[in-house]
């Protein structure tokens, strides 16, 4: 097929004709991946609401901080009110396909028919479609993790810009929600730990710029928050948060027994009609609501969980192990994202009413969602892919191989193990804590899948059966791919000889 060309390289048929396949394939990946990640909101009418939406929105208008809610998303949404909010979802969407890409292509893979098969996988079996199509903090969990391994790991592979915008993007991830950013100083601190025994597997560079985006999205909070609000102060209602967890496994009726007979607490004359669940108390019609919610409670709330912390230090590490597990557990798609929103349906009605008509129009507005026979699928494959991922990355322990695929498994074992020690101790364990970072699992077991057989095709094409005619032109490294240059190859001819053979 090919013949001997001693003026240079060789361009047949067959590459020409793959590099016409590669073409079209990048304006199929770059017009249809965008649009099926928004298929969800696509088919919905209007951006997928979740109960939490309407905190984030208010933030702009109301002028005050409220527990857990980050200004610096409710800014983000904000900028988005003209265009009904599709310009947030265009955002988030094409952030998803760039950082998918980017993952790709600095392991190697960044062939455009892989990253359209991932894709489309992605889409099928995870969260991710859904979480790329609301109007939350959620999708930028998983991408903050993957944007993260890219720049601490691969920063040598991108160029200034892309470190640039990936720097601006985990800041701006860490500031939407503080689990995200406990989880990424999580990251951080763990490769400060390690890199004694990894060297330069993990550069000092890329460490210092990754602890830098955990500062930068704590300073970008900040400042929201004072420019919101006139006070340079955190997003308050973690002791609120906790307290609930520690309500909800019994820690706080035990706390009021031991305490109230010495000590004048609001909650004391309601240490017998405590509700069974943080939800209800924090968001139900419970005391909490009488005796001034966070307001009146929060310094109490403090006291408790400080306390009870010193006072059942093994009640507390049990529940915590239990809360994390019970997390890990909690991997169903849609958790909170219904018909029943009536605190965010108020928000977008007192200050956004232009969007109430089309808002009410909205399929989920209708009670038209349901996410029994979608969590069918999306349910196993993310416990599966947690397991495989957790395989990947002991197997390549155990056999000492710290190749890219090896440290991008630990990188997500250990941000799925953080992510549900933070939101499982912290908040307790519910599905939309899970489903919002498993999807990254899928992810690797399937850059594993195509790494795979891209070496199955990569033995195909330099199979014995073959010969180059300057071997010094080829150096092959199993552990990543290699683009090289070959000239004058030619395929063996059938000889009669058996000693040519």
């Amino acid at each position: 097929m090919v013949g001997p060309n001693k003026g240079g390289n060789i361009i047949n048929t067959r590459s020409l004709g793959a590099r016409l396949t590669d073409a079209r394939s990048v304006w199929i990946a770059t017009i249809a991946i965008p649009l099926l990640l928004l298929a969800p909101a696509f088919w919905n009418g209007y951006p997928l609401l979740q109960w939490d939406t309407g905190g984030y929105l208010a933030r702009w208008y109301e002028g005050y901080l409220v527990p857990s809610r980050s200004t610096v998303f409710g800014i983000y949404l904000h900028v988005g009110e003209t265009s009904d909010f599709w310009l947030n979802l265009g955002i988030q969407t094409l952030a998803t396909l760039w950082i998918l890409q980017l993952t790709l292509r600095v392991l190697g893979l960044a062939r455009p028919v892989r990253l359209i098969a991932i894709s489309l996988a992605l889409i099928a079996t995870t969260a991710l479609p859904w979480l790329a199509s609301m109007l939350l903090t959620d999708i930028f969990a998983g991408l903050s993790v993957l944007a993260l391994f890219i720049l601490v790991l691969h920063g040598e592979r991108i160029s200034t810009l892309e470190k640039a915008v990936l720097f601006a993007f985990i800041a701006f991830s860490a500031a939407t929600h503080s689990a995200t950013l406990a989880v990424l100083l999580g990251l951080c601190c763990v490769g400060w730990m390690l890199r004694p025994w990894l060297g330069r597997r993990i550069p000092v560079a890329g460490l210092v710029q990754g602890s830098l985006t955990t500062v930068a999205g704590a300073a970008m909070l900040l400042a929201a928050n004072f420019a919101l609000s006139g006070q340079l102060a955190w997003t308050p209602g973690g002791y609120g948060v906790a307290f609930g967890r520690m309500l909800q496994d019994g820690i706080v009726a035990q706390y009021l027994h031991d305490h109230c007979a010495t000590e004048k607490l609001k909650l004391c004359p309601y240490r017998n009609e405590l509700p069974p669940t943080a939800d209800d108390f924090l968001w139900g019609h419970s005391m909490f609501n009488t005796l001034g919610r966070f307001k009146g409670l929060n310094d109490e709330m403090g006291t408790i969980v400080l306390r009870s912390l010193a006072e059942y230090p093994e009640w507390q590490a049990r529940a915590a192990l239990a809360a994390t597990a019970d997390q890990l557990m909690h991997v169903a798609t849609g958790e909170g994202t219904n018909g029943w929103i009536p605190h965010t349906y108020g928000i977008i009605e007192r200050y956004i009413p232009k969007q109430v008509r089309p808002m009410r129009a909205a399929r989920q507005q209708r009670w038209h969602l349901d996410f029994t026979a979608i969590n069918r699928i999306h349910v196993p494959v993310a416990l599966g892919s947690m397991l495989l991922v957790v395989i990947l990355f002991g197997r390549g322990l155990w056999q000492r191989r710290l190749d890219d695929l090896t440290l991008l498994a630990g990188t997500v074992t250990l941000a799925l193990l953080g992510n549900a020690f933070v939101c499982g101790v912290i908040s307790g364990p519910h599905d939309r804590y899970g489903a919002r970072m498993v999807w990254v699992a899928t992810f690797v077991v399937l850059i594993a899948a195509a790494r795979a057989f891209a070496r199955d095709e990569a033995d195909d094409l330099f199979s014995p059966r073959q010969e180059v005619d300057n071997s010094g032109l080829v150096d092959l490294v199993a552990d990543r791919p290699h683009v090289i240059a070959v000239r004058n190859v030619e395929h063996l001819r059938t000889r009669n000889d058996p000693a040519e053979r």
